[in-house]
């Protein structure tokens, strides 16, 4: 296998790492691909109710969603219900994960998909 081959072959990702409660003793860390995998199933859209506030009930809704997801997901596609089962493990049903987790995904993911937005024009 040449260089070029081997450099297209790997994968660059970013991680980044979100503070799981107020304290900043626990942190969970999000990849580049979690942040894709929110954004494909629009997995934070109409999460919150119309007052904004994240609480646990918003991460039980949001828990209740992804289940759902994968429950009726297509078996023909298994590489995208394994990106979701990623997110689930490693981020979602961390254990770390809390209100005040959530709410600082949803502020990693606005400013994400922000950067996301200005490569594209």
């Amino acid at each position: 296998m040449n260089i070029e081959r081997a450099a297209s072959a790997i994968k660059f990702e970013h991680m980044y790492k979100i503070q799981a409660n107020p304290s900043g003793s626990r942190s969970i860390e999000v990849s580049d691909e979690h942040l894709k995998t929110i954004d494909q199933y629009q997995l934070l859209r109409n999460l919150t109710d119309s007052n904004g506030i994240i609480d646990e009930a918003v991460l039980d809704k949001l828990k209740f969603t992804v289940r759902s997801l994968l429950e009726s997901s297509d078996n023909s596609q298994p590489e995208e219900k394994k990106e979701l089962l990623d997110l689930c493990l490693d981020v979602i049903y961390n254990n770390n994960m809390k209100a005040f987790g959530l709410h600082q995904l949803v502020l990693l993911y606005i400013e994400w998909k922000s950067k996301q937005t200005v490569q594209e024009v």
